[in-house]
C-alpha cells in the first residue's frame, strides 16, 4: 500500500476557480496529459493547484527571513495533496522580455562561449586585424636566434609612435643615456647631430639600442639588450633585419604597428551586460532608439503647409500665427524655398536644413505673439535635434510615449549591432569572433563547433567547454529550434518557442524526481517537428520525472501514458473529472467530448466547396528577415491560411510586412513595415484588424461587458428606468470607475488589498458594499427586478434570456454565445480570462459590428489554448467573417483550421536560412498534391480521412 501511495500524486477536494471539489490520482514518473475545453479548469488544476502547492511547500521549508525576499505563495483551495514532488512550471508567460536577454544568455550557452573565447581565443588588432601575441623576453630571444646565422639585425625601441611635437627632451635624454643612433620617420640620424623636428607633424622615433650579427654565443648580450629595449619602449621591440622584413614584438596585448593595446582578456570582456565588454555607445543593447524622418514626415507628397510634418510639437506649423511657422518662414527667406512645395520635391540641401539644422548659422525670425512682436535670432538645430531635446526634457510619461511613437530602433553606429567593444570583437576562435558565432543558426553552429580545428594546447584547455556547448546545442536541436540564433532576443520569441527553450535548459540540468508542469509546449510547432518534442518529453520522463502537460494536440494525447479529461463544459459547466485513462480508453467514454473528437465520432467538416476570391493583393519583393525577395499573392474575400515549419518566415511576411503596410496605409498607424518593394491592390480595402491573444485589459476594472461596449447599453437601460429618472441619475451613476454611484470605500473595486509583510497580500471583500462595487442608492435602482450588480454577475447565457427583448444588447450577447463564451460572466475581470477567451471576445466584438465587406482580419495562431470543440467553433466564426465578404488571413499549424481554409500559402521549405520562399499555394486540395510541401503531406492525410 505504501509503495502504491508513493507512485501517485493524490489530489483531494480541489476547489480552485471553477473546480468542483475534484478528486484525482495522477501517476508519478509518467507523461500525463490534461485536456478539456478552454476554461474547463485544466490550468486551475495544473498550475493553480499542483504547481502552486509544490512551490509553496518548498518555500515553507525556508526561513521566514528568506521568505520575505521571495514573496509568499498563497495556499491553493485544496483539501490535501499527497506524493507531490518539487514542481517546476514551464509556461508561456514567464519569458523574459528584457532587451538584454537573448537565446544564448537564457540557455547559458553564451556563458560557455565567453569562457571559451577568454581562454583559447586569438586576439587581433581591432584596427589593422593583425594577430596580437603576448611574449616574454625569453620567447623573443628564442625567435631572434632562430633567424639564419650571419643575419645582421638592429634592436630598436619604438619610443614615439604617431605623436606630434619636436621631442627635444626625449632625444636629449637618449643621448645622455649613451645611445648613438636614432631612426626618425624611417631616416637614420646620429644623436650627436642637430635634429630639429616639425612640431605639427606626427613622428615615429625608434632608438637603436644594439647592432648584432646572429651567431651562437650572443644569447646573453641579446637578452640584456632586449631587456633594455622593453623598459625604454614600454614592452615593445622592433627588430630591423638588414635586407629583410622587420619583426615586431610586444610584451603586452598591444599591436606593435598601431600601438593599440587591448586589456587582459577575461570572460567578462565578452559580456554585453558588463561595462568591461559592452559597447560604450549603446551600452551593450546593440541598437538605439532614434527619431525616424519617415515617421516624422510619413507622406512626402504633401507640402509643409498641407501638414507633411506630423511629429509632436510641430503639427502647429500649418498655423500661420504659430512660432514654428515663423521659424520655417525665416528658413524659407534664408534658403530660398517655399512651404507649398511637396516635401519630396525639395533638393537634398533644403531637406537637410529642415531635418538637421543650419549648423549654428542664425536666421532672423519675425514673430508676432500675444505679448507683442519682435525679431529673434535663432540658430535652428533641425527637426530631429529639436524633437530629441524636447523628448529629453519632458517629465511627462505620456509625452515620452507620444514622442517614442516617432522613433525607430536602429543598429548602433559604433558596434553595428554587435553589442561589444571593438577589442572583444577582434578575438577569434576558428577565424570567427563571438558575434559571428551567435549570429549563426543553431544547426550551422553545431556543424561549425564539430569541424573546429584547434591546436593541441587549445584542445586541452577548451575540450571540456566545447563538450558542454555541443550538448546544449543538441538539446535545442532536439526540441525543433535549429533555425534560431543565439543572438535572438527572447522578447521576439513566440510562447511555444520560449517554452521549448526552457525545456531544453531543463534537460541540460539533468534533474530527477521533479514534477514538470508544461502549458501547451506544441504551440507554434509544425506537425513535422512534433515527434522531436514528444521524444524530448519522453526523455525527461525516462530520467525519472513526472510530466503533467496541459495540451490539446492529438499526437501528444496518443503518446501519453495517461490522459485526464476535465469538463464536461467550460467555466461553470466544467471543473469535474470526465475521464481518465489512455487515449484509446477515453474514446470509449460517452461523456467525453475529447474522446468523441479523437475517435472521429465528431469531426470538423471540410467545406463542400471552396470560396472563390473576389480580388487579389500582391506583396512584391518581400525581403524581411529570412524572406528571399519573394512575390506573394493573397486572395480577397476568402479565408487564407499561411503555413510552414517554425521559423520559415510566416510571421515576417504576414505581421511585419502585410499587416504593418496595411495599418500604415489604411489605419494611419505609425509603424515602419518590414523590407519589401510595394503592395498592390490595397485600394480595394478600408481597414485591417489584428486579432491576437493579448489580454483585453490589464486591470481588474476591465471586463467583457466594458470591452464589447455592451456595458454602455446596459447603463443606458438602467438610466432610463423610472427609479433612475425619479432620483435624477444619469448613465454615469452606474459606472464603477467614476465617483457618484460606486462604493467609495473600495473605489468600485469590490475588494480591498491588505498588505502583509512576509505573508501574501490578502484580498478581502469590501465591508461597506460586500463586494458589490456600488453604493446602496445605486443598487436600489432595478431593471426587471435586477440591480446593476446582478446584471454584471450574470453569465452570457443568462444575460441572453434576460435581454431578449432589447435587440442592441441581444445582438452582442448572441455573438459572445456563438463564439462559445456562454459561461463567462459579464463583469468577470479580464485578468482572469485565458488567451483563447480574450481572443474570442475580440472576435465576438468584430462579429457584432456592421460589416463593410472590405476589412482584413489577421490572426496569428488563433488555436492556441483551444480544444477540438473550440477549434470547431473558431473555424465557423472565421468562415462567417469571410462569408460577409471580408478577408481572413490566418497563420496556423493546426490541420483542422488549415483543411477548412479556401486558400493556403505554404512558406518554407525549412526554417531560418533554408526558408523564406513560397513552396506551394492554392486550395488545400492543390497543396496536398505538392510533393515538396510538408504541410501538403499532412493535409493529404486529413483530407483522406474525410
Amino acid at each position: 500500500m505504501a509503495e502504491e501511495k508513493k507512485e501517485l500524486i493524490k489530489i483531494r477536494g480541489a476547489n480552485e476557480h471553477n473546480l468542483k471539489n475534484l478528486d484525482v490520482d495522477i501517476p508519478r514518473n509518467k507523461l500525463v496529459v490534461l485536456t478539456g475545453l478552454s476554461g474547463s479548469g485544466k490550468s486551475s488544476l495544473a498550475f493553480d493547484t499542483i504547481y502552486a502547492e509544490g512551490q509553496r511547500r518548498y518555500m515553507e521549508s525556508l526561513s521566514s527571513y528568506a521568505r520575505q525576499f521571495l514573496g509568499q505563495m498563497e495556499k491553493p483551495n485544496v483539501e490535501s495533496i499527497e506524493g507531490l514532488s518539487p514542481a517546476i512550471s514551464i509556461d508561456q508567460k514567464s519569458t523574459n522580455r528584457n532587451p538584454r536577454s537573448t537565446v544564448g544568455t537564457v540557455t547559458e550557452i553564451y556563458d560557455y562561449f565567453r569562457l571559451l573565447y577568454a581562454r583559447i581565443g586569438i586576439p587581433h588588432c581591432p584596427k589593422c586585424g593583425r594577430e596580437i601575441k603576448k611574449q616574454t623576453a625569453d620567447e623573443m630571444t628564442d625567435q631572434i636566434m632562430a633567424l639564419p646565422e650571419g643575419t645582421k639585425i638592429q634592436l630598436m625601441a619604438p619610443v614615439v609612435r604617431g605623436r606630434k611635437g619636436t621631442h627635444v627632451k626625449l632625444l636629449d635624454r637618449a643621448k645622455k643615456s649613451g645611445y648613438v643612433r636614432v631612426r626618425i620617420d624611417g631616416n637614420m640620424y646620429e644623436l650627436s647631430e642637430e635634429i630639429s623636428l616639425d612640431k605639427n607633424i606626427k613622428h615615429n622615433i625608434e632608438i637603436v639600442v644594439d647592432r648584432l650579427v646572429v651567431r651562437p654565443g650572443i644569447e646573453k648580450r641579446l637578452a640584456d639588450s632586449i631587456e633594455s629595449v622593453l623598459s625604454l619602449a614600454e614592452g615593445l621591440l622592433v627588430v630591423d633585419v638588414i635586407g629583410g622584413e622587420p619583426l615586431n614584438f610586444s610584451q603586452n596585448f598591444s599591436c606593435p604597428d598601431c600601438g593599440i593595446s587591448i586589456d587582459e582578456i577575461e570572460p567578462r570582456s565578452f559580456s554585453f551586460n558588463n561595462p568591461f565588454g559592452a559597447c560604450p555607445v549603446c551600452f551593450g543593447l546593440g541598437y538605439k532608439m532614434e527619431f525616424d524622418k519617415d515617421l516624422m514626415i510619413p507622406d512626402k507628397s504633401l507640402s509643409i503647409n498641407e501638414g507633411a510634418i506630423v511629429v509632436t510639437g510641430w503639427q502647429s506649423c500649418t498655423d500661420k500665427s504659430s512660432f514654428t511657422h515663423a521659424i520655417l518662414e525665416a528658413l524659407c527667406k534664408e534658403y530660398h524655398f517655399d512651404l507649398d512645395t511637396p516635401f519630396e520635391q525639395y533638393p537634398k540641401e533644403i531637406q537637410d536644413v529642415l531635418l538637421r539644422g543650419t549648423n549654428g548659422k542664425e536666421v532672423k525670425v519675425y514673430y508676432k505673439g500675444q505679448r507683442g512682436e519682435g525679431i529673434y535670432d535663432v540658430a535652428f538645430d533641425g527637426l530631429i535635434r529639436n524633437v530629441e531635446r524636447r523628448y529629453r526634457e519632458t517629465g511627462s510619461e505620456t509625452m515620452k510615449a507620444e514622442y517614442e511613437s516617432f522613433m525607430q530602433i536602429t543598429p548602433c553606429r559604433e558596434c553595428g549591432g554587435q553589442r561589444l567593444k571593438k577589442g572583444a570583437l577582434a578575438v577569434t576562435v576558428g577565424d570567427k569572433n563571438i558575434s559571428d558565432v551567435t549570429a549563426m543558426s543553431i544547426e550551422r553552429l553545431q556543424r561549425f563547433i564539430s569541424s573546429l580545428e584547434l591546436s593541441k594546447t587549445q584542445q586541452m584547455i577548451g575540450g571540456q567547454i566545447l563538450k558542454e556547448i555541443k550538448a546544449r546545442l543538441q538539446f535545442l536541436l532536439d526540441v525543433g529550434l535549429e533555425y534560431l540564433t543565439l543572438a535572438r532576443a527572447t522578447g521576439t520569441l513566440s510562447g511555444g518557442e520560449a517554452q521549448r527553450i526552457r525545456l531544453a535548459t531543463q534537460i541540460g540540468s539533468g534533474l530527477v524526481g521533479v514534477a514538470y508542469i508544461l502549458d501547451e509546449p506544441s504551440i507554434g510547432l509544425h506537425q513535422r517537428d512534433n515527434d522531436k518534442l514528444l521524444a524530448t518529453l519522453k526523455h525527461l520522463r525516462d530520467l525519472g520525472n513526472t510530466l503533467i502537460v496541459v495540451e490539446h494536440d492529438e499526437d501528444t494525447m496518443f503518446a501519453a501514458d495517461q490522459v485526464i479529461d476535465i469538463g464536461p463544459g467550460a467555466g461553470e459547466h466544467g471543473g469535474e473529472l470526465v475521464a481518465q485513462g489512455t487515449a484509446q480508453e477515453i474514446m470509449k467514454v460517452e461523456r467525453s467530448i475529447t474522446g468523441a473528437y479523437l475517435s472521429g465520432k465528431i469531426k470538423i467538416p471540410v467545406p463542400e466547396t471552396r470560396a472563390v476570391p473576389t480580388g487579389w493583393i500582391k506583396v512584391v519583393g518581400a525581403a524581411e528577415n529570412n524572406l528571399k525577395n519573394i512575390d506573394v499573392k493573397f486572395p480577397l474575400g476568402v479565408m487564407t491560411c499561411v503555413t510552414g515549419v517554425s521559423g520559415s518566415g510566416k510571421s515576417s511576411l504576414v505581421n511585419e510586412i502585410l499587416y504593418k503596410s496595411m495599418a500604415k496605409k489604411l489605419n494611419r498607424a505609425r509603424v515602419i513595415p518590414g523590407k519589401h518593394k510595394r503592395i498592390e491592390g490595397l485600394e480595394m480595402l478600408d481597414k485591417v484588424i489584428d486579432i491576437d491573444q493579448s489580454p483585453i485589459g490589464r486591470t481588474p476594472r476591465s471586463n467583457p461587458a466594458t470591452y464589447t461596449g455592451v456595458f454602455d447599453l446596459i447603463r443606458d437601460m438602467f438610466a432610463a428606468t423610472a427609479d433612475a429618472k425619479a432620483k435624477g441619475y444619469k448613465k454615469g451613476r452606474f459606472s464603477f470607475n467614476v465617483k457618484g454611484g460606486r462604493c467609495e470605500a473600495c473605489s468600485g473595486d469590490g475588494i480591498i488589498k491588505i498588505e502583509m509583510h512576509f505573508l501574501p497580500d490578502v484580498y478581502v471583500p469590501c465591508e461597506v458594499c460586500g463586494g458589490k462595487r456600488y453604493n446602496r442608492e445605486t443598487l436600489e435602482v432595478k431593471y426587471k427586478g435586477k440591480s446593476i450588480y446582478d446584471v454584471l454577475n450574470m453569465t452570457v447565457e443568462e444575460a441572453l434570456h434576460f435581454f431578449e427583448n432589447v435587440p442592441s444588447i441581444r445582438r452582442k450577447m448572441e455573438t459572445l454565445y456563438d463564439v462559445g463564451l456562454s459561461y463567462i460572466r459579464l463583469g468577470q475581470p479580464s485578468t482572469t480570462l485565458s488567451g483563447g477567451e480574450a481572443q474570442r471576445i475580440k472576435l465576438a466584438t468584430e462579429l457584432s459590428r456592421r460589416s463593410t465587406g472590405k476589412t482584413v482580419y489577421i490572426l496569428d495562431e488563433p488555436t492556441t489554448g483551444l480544444h477540438f470543440a473550440d477549434v470547431h467553433k473558431l473555424t465557423e466564426i472565421l468562415r462567417r467573417l469571410a462569408a460577409d465578404g471580408n478577408t481572413v488571413i490566418v497563420i496556423e499549424h493546426n490541420l483542422d483550421v488549415i483543411k477548412t481554409a479556401d486558400y493556403i500559402i505554404d512558406i518554407g521549405p525549412e526554417g531560418g536560412d533554408k526558408g523564406g520562399t513560397v513552396v506551394a499555394c492554392g486550395t488545400p486540395e492543390e497543396v496536398a498534391e505538392n510533393l515538396n510541401s510538408y504541410t501538403g503531406k499532412y493535409i493529404k492525410m486529413m483530407l483522406d480521412r474525410k
